[in-house]
């Protein structure tokens, strides 16, 4: 009756959201970008309602990169959040979200971001070499092509990173319906965010609750 050890629960990971900025999607042609910004307030909002330990990093915000995705700063306002802006490709050679990160105490990381092939492989191949278990969100990360975000998955994945998707991350966190504290929370982000799995629930919400409606009795006179 226990769960596996590999899977991904509330307190035994952190989430890191690498460059989810404008420069940056505008090259992104391995995914269609609605759908990314989708599956990246997927994982956004899971980390929130669930309140995993979460950093957002920046390229050359000010300069070069722009602002972060809004489906970012919904949940991880930057008036309000400790954004990390770095000048390194690479995350995890930056000093400040190197420590950032290891910081957090988590051994086991879950990264997202753009690109795949840049931004993504270099902190994901640094952090297995120092011993931490690394997850990656595929579908919630992309690259200038789908060649270079496929070869890139590939190549972590013969490392050892284990990959996932946007709503398997929001669903494993959740795990059990029966976790009411965070039913309403899961189910809302999983309609404005989770395409036809989210129509899917708001469909059968509304049509329960006009059968229940309807197999009541009627007031008396």
């Amino acid at each position: 009756m226990k769960p596996s050890p590999l899977l991904l629960a509330p307190d035994n990971h952190s989430l890191v959201l690498i460059d989810y900025e404008g420069q940056m999607g505008f090259a992104t042609k391995s995914i269609n970008m609605a759908e990314l910004r989708d599956n990246t307030a997927l994982i956004a909002g899971a980390s929130r309602i669930f309140n995993v330990p979460t950093i957002v990093t920046t390229v050359a915000e000010e300069s070069f990169s722009g602002p972060v995705f809004p489906e970012i700063e919904e949940f991880y306002p930057q008036a309000t959040s400790n954004y990390l802006d770095r000048t390194s490709m690479n995350t995890w050679e930056d000093e400040g979200a190197y420590r950032a990160i290891t910081g957090l105490g988590k051994k086991r990381i879950v990264m997202a971001g753009l690109w795949t092939s840049v931004c993504i492989v270099g902190p994901a191949l640094s952090a297995l070499h120092e011993g931490y278990e690394v997850y990656v969100v595929a579908d919630a990360c992309g690259d200038v092509s789908a060649e270079a975000h496929e070869r890139a998955m590939e190549r972590m994945i013969h490392a050892g990173v284990r990959p996932v998707t946007a709503m398997q991350y929001l669903l494993e966190l959740q795990r059990d319906w029966a976790r009411t504290e965070t039913y309403a929370a899961v189910t809302s982000l999983a309609v404005k965010y989770g395409g036809a799995y989210g129509l899917g629930i708001q469909y059968a919400s509304r049509m329960l609750h006009h059968a229940t409606a309807e197999a009541e009795p009627a007031p008396k006179a």
